[in-house]
């Protein structure tokens, strides 16, 4: 099994941006650990990062056309991209995906509350820093299994 790992605005800014929100783990860390992840689990991974949505769009498509799952950080598109969630509907319908975020969402600014994604994932995890994406990881491989 393949499965795609998109991260979407600023998410390129870890270790540098908000390191008392987000942690000093940087995106090639959590790349690189989700990377050894698979492969004990069996399973390969690929990585998408853009602070364009469009880019991410595209992303998904292929995943779509793949019959990827998808574990995905939108970031700031979580609460403003209809275009995404139309998007992630067809993976949704199919391998599904889980919305990821480091921090929790629910426990910040009121507008980071509402997620245009969670009703059509197959989960949310939120606040468990990094790890959150080795659990999205492991729940599709049990998934699957």
């Amino acid at each position: 099994m393949h499965i795609l790992i998109i991260n979407g605005p600023n998410l390129d800014r870890l270790g540098k941006r908000q390191p008392e929100v987000y942690g000093s783990t940087t995106l090639a860390d959590v790349e690189k650990r989700i990377t050894s992840s698979a492969a004990s689990l069996g399973v390969t991974v690929g990585f998408v990062q853009s602070n364009h949505e469009g880019d991410l769009i595209d992303a998904v498509h292929g995943a779509a056309d793949n019959g990827y799952p998808v574990i995905i950080n939108p970031g700031g598109f979580t609460h403003t991209s209809v275009a995404l969630r139309d998007a992630l509907q067809e993976v949704a319908d199919g391998a599904g995906f889980v919305e990821v975020h480091i921090s929790n969402v629910h426990a910040r600014e009121p507008f980071r509350g509402h997620s245009y994604l969670s009703g059509i994932a197959r989960g949310v995890i939120a606040g468990l820093g990094v790890t959150g994406y080795e659990l999205a990881l492991r729940y599709f491989c049990e998934a699957e299994g």
